[in-house]
């Protein structure tokens, strides 16, 4: 009895819904910031609860918008929300969902991408990185727009323990298209296995939950959502930085439908490509001819042990950058093809007879 009475404590008093909030202050989604709202409490409700126990946490909700997770977040008995909403028309909505759970909502009007959420929660918060995972969660119906930049800036967070991760394995429950879902989960030989795939899934343990039809939102997306949960690893599956296993994964990644040693060339410089696209995949003991979806995490960590012992003896390899080459080359033709001869630069009186109009 006194657990249930605790718990309805948590709920919030009777609010207008989230559909009379957009009515109330005029709010549209903006097509622009890839906006799209969920008013299905039932629903938000059911994404929170992927997060696992709210009782008592510290939990950052990214771009609450007009506020229906936030509603789910606090129900559920989050002790301190820190909403980050870069769009001033939700602020007045927030604070009044901020006077209905007086001392647990706190709002920043700030960017996501910039803000510093290492600064956001106390530090007597965090746990030991080898321990259980801090009370702190992270939560977002996140613009589809900020997702995959956001989530690769997380990812790295995780590698660096910085940021949301200076308290521990923050646990990260978020929104993403369908098809962004999908790599992210997807194992070894699937169709959907891409850089992302490699990138989440070697830093964090990756969890597709479930699917949010694209009706369920306002106004409809033209694609299904997936909420993903991740919960970082206690130790990386490859051990290198992750600048480093990056490059290697994206230059794989670059010829998805060739072979993998086609990727691995393109680490190096023109004229020792194939010596030492041979050395890498030689010391990795991964076979050349497959496909870059067929590499397991295992062999990726093999060939980026493999080119951070090269780079070691060669520093210069680290900074070699294949599009730069490309990006280079293509200005020096660019170049000389301008300062060869043209029409223009022919004498005038050729240039101006050649403009002449024919007589009739």
């Amino acid at each position: 009895m006194a657990a249930s009475r605790k718990l309805a404590s948590f709920r919030l008093p009777p609010l207008p819904t989230v559909g009379e909030l957009i009515k109330l202050y005029n709010l549209r989604a903006e097509k622009q910031l890839s906006q799209n709202f969920l008013l299905d409490l039932r629903l938000t409700d059911k994404i929170v609860r992927q997060a696992g126990s709210l009782r008592d946490a510290h939990v950052c909700e990214v771009g609450p918008g007009p506020g229906g997770l936030t509603r789910s977040i606090l129900n559920a008995g989050a002790a301190d929300l820190l909403v980050v909403e870069k769009d001033t028309r939700f602020i007045p909505g927030l604070k009044l969902l901020s006077e209905a759970a007086p001392g647990r909502l706190r709002i920043v009007h700030g960017d996501i991408l910039t803000y510093r959420l290492d600064r956001g929660f106390p530090t007597n918060i965090s746990k030991p990185w080898e321990g259980d995972p801090p009370n702190l969660h992270i939560i977002g119906n996140l613009p589809f727009s900020v997702s995959t930049p956001l989530i690769i800036k997380w990812l790295e967070n995780v590698a660096n323990r910085t940021g949301p991760f200076t308290f521990g394995r923050t646990r990260l429950t978020l929104t993403f298209q369908k098809e962004v879902a999908e790599r992210l989960t997807a194992s070894t030989g699937s169709k959907q296995r891409s850089r992302l795939s490699i990138m989440a899934q070697y830093l964090c343990t990756v969890h597709n939950c479930f699917t949010i039809p694209g009706r369920a939102f306002v106004p409809k997306p033209e694609v299904d959502v997936g909420v993903v949960h991740f919960t970082p690893l206690v130790q990386p599956q490859i051990q290198q930085p992750f600048q480093l296993v990056e490059k290697v994964v994206r230059n794989v990644f670059q010829f998805r439908r060739k072979h993998c040693h086609k990727g691995v060339e393109k680490l190096f410089p023109e004229a020792r490509r194939v010596e030492l696209t041979q050395e890498v995949m030689q010391q990795a003991d991964v076979d050349p001819i497959l496909r870059p979806t067929e590499l397991t995490i295992p062999q990726f960590r093999a060939l980026a042990d493999a080119y951070a012992r090269l780079c070691a003896h060669e520093p210069a390899l680290l900074t070699y950058e294949f599009r730069e080459e490309l990006r280079l080359k293509h200005v020096a033709r660019k170049s000389n093809t301008a300062s060869s001869p043209t029409l223009t630069d022919a004498p005038s009186g050729v240039a101006e007879s050649s403009a002449t109009p024919l007589k009739k």
